[in-house]
C-alpha cells in the first residue's frame, strides 16, 4: 500500500511539471512569432519615413506600440504559469510528505508490531500519536495487546491457584489418615483394655473418617476453582470446652499434650472444622519437627482469644521466619522429615480467613504458636 500511494504521487508530479513545461515552451513559440511580425513592422516604418509619410508611419508605430505591450503580456503570463507550475509541485511534494508521516509510516510501524504479536511478544509497547485516525487504531491496538497480557496472567495465576488448593487439600488429609492409623494400630495392640476406650478408639476413628471425607469433598469442589472459594462459615464457639475436646481427640491417653485452659472461658467466632485443621497442622508440625512433650493453654487478651501450642524443640531458624508461612516453603530445620511446604500457609490462610492471625515466636526451651481468634461481642 506504501509503494501504491507513493507512486501516485510521484506520476502526479512528473505530470505536474511536464505540463507546466509545455505551457512555457507553447507561450515561447508565440513570444517568437510575435517578436518576427514586430521586426517587420519596424522596417516598413522606417521606409515610410524615408518617402516621407509620416502620417502613415505614426499609425504604424502605434499599431506596434500595441503589439510590444501584448507581447509584453504574455510574458507575465509565462511567469505566472511557472509559478503556478512550482506552487503545485511543492503542494504535492509536501502532501506526499504528510501523507508518509501521518499514515503510512505508522502503518508500516503497525505491520511489523502485528508481526511481533504474531510471534507471542506482546510484552513490547506500541507508542503512537493519539491527535490522528491512525493513531487512534494504534491505541486501540495497544489496548488490546494489554488486555491479552492481563488475560494470560489471570490465566497463569488460576492455574497457580487451582495447584495451590490441590496441595492444600490434599495436605489437609494427611493429619487424620495418621490419627486413623494410630488408634487402628492401637487397636491392633490390643490397647483397648476396656469397653470405654475401645468404644472411644472407635468413635475417633469414625470422626477422623468423617474430616477425611469433608477434605476429600473440598478437593472435588475446588479443584478447578482457586482458594478464596474454600469456604469458610464461622460461628460462636465456647473456646476452653472446643480445644480441650480437639486435645483429647489427638491425645486420648494424655502421655504427649497437656492441655491448661487457665480458668479462661470466651466465645469466639471461628469455623470449627477450620480451627481444628489448623491445631492438628500444628500439633503435628511439633511431633514431626520436635518430638517431646507439647503444651496448650488459653491466653486472653482482648479483644482477641489466643490458643498457645509449645513444643520442646529448637524453634524456627532467625532467617525462616520472614518465609515461613509462604506455600511451599520448608525451613532449614526440615532435615530429613518429608513434607510439601504448605502446613504453615494453610494455618495462616485460614485464621486470616476467620479475622484472626497467627504469630509464631522463639522462646528458649520451644516454639511457641498462638493461634488469635476475636472474641465474640457481648450485647
Amino acid at each position: 500500500m506504501r509503494k501504491r500511494v507513493l507512486g501516485i504521487f510521484a506520476v502526479l508530479m512528473v505530470l505536474m511539471i511536464l505540463l507546466s513545461v509545455m505551457l512555457y515552451l507553447d507561450s515561447g513559440k508565440r513570444g517568437d512569432e510575435s517578436a518576427s511580425e514586430n521586426l517587420v513592422s519596424i522596417n516598413e516604418i522606417d521606409k515610410l519615413v524615408q518617402e516621407g509619410n509620416t502620417e502613415t508611419a505614426s499609425e504604424k508605430i502605434s499599431e506596434l506600440s500595441d503589439d510590444i505591450r501584448k507581447s509584453n503580456s504574455g510574458t507575465g503570463r509565462d511567469t505566472r504559469i511557472l509559478i503556478v507550475g512550482g506552487a503545485a509541485f511543492v503542494f504535492l511534494l509536501s502532501a506526499g510528505i504528510f501523507v508518509f508521516v501521518t499514515v503510512l509510516r505508522p502503518l508500516k510501524k503497525i505491520s511489523k508490531y502485528t508481526t511481533e504479536i504474531a510471534k507471542g511478544n506482546t510484552d513490547i509497547p506500541l507508542t503512537y500519536d493519539r491527535g490522528s485516525e491512525v493513531g487512534e487504531f494504534s491505541w486501540a491496538f495497544d489496548s488490546m495487546r494489554k488486555e491479552l497480557n492481563k488475560a494470560r496472567a489471570s490465566e497463569k495465576e488460576a492455574i497457580e491457584n487451582n495447584k495451590t488448593v490441590i496441595a492444600t487439600l490434599s495436605h489437609d488429609i494427611k493429619t487424620p489418615i495418621t490419627s486413623i492409623r494410630a488408634y487402628a494400630e492401637g487397636l491392633e495392640a490390643n490397647m483397648d483394655s476396656t469397653p470405654e476406650k475401645r468404644a472411644q478408639y472407635l468413635q475417633v476413628i469414625m470422626k477422623k473418617s468423617d474430616e477425611v471425607s469433608k477434605v476429600t469433598d473440598d478437593l472435588l469442589l475446588h479443584s478447578l476453582s482457586d482458594m478464596n472459594r474454600l469456604k469458610v462459615e464461622k460461628k460462636e464457639l465456647e473456646i476452653s470446652g472446643f480445644v480441650g475436646n480437639a486435645v483429647k481427640d489427638l491425645d486420648p491417653d494424655g502421655k504427649e499434650i497437656t492441655y491448661d485452659s487457665c480458668g479462661i472461658e470466651g466465645l469466639v467466632s471461628a469455623d470449627p472444622g477450620r480451627l481444628l485443621q489448623c491445631i492438628e497442622n500444628l500439633v503435628t508440625n511439633a511431633r514431626k519437627y520436635a518430638p517431646g512433650p507439647i503444651s496448650v493453654s488459653l491466653l486472653r487478651k482482648d479483644p482477641y482469644m489466643s490458643i498457645c501450642i509449645k513444643d520442646s524443640g529448637k524453634g524456627i531458624p532467625d532467617e525462616d521466619m520472614p518465609f515461613i508461612f509462604d506455600k511451599f516453603y520448608r525451613g532449614h530445620n526440615k532435615g530429613s522429615q518429608q513434607g510439601s511446604g504448605l502446613g504453615l500457609y494453610i494455618v495462616k490462610y485460614l485464621m486470616t480467613q476467620m479475622d484472626g492471625d497467627i504469630v509464631l515466636q522463639n522462646t528458649s526451651d520451644g516454639l511457641l504458636a498462638k493461634l488469635m481468634l476475636p472474641l465474640e461481642k457481648k450485647d
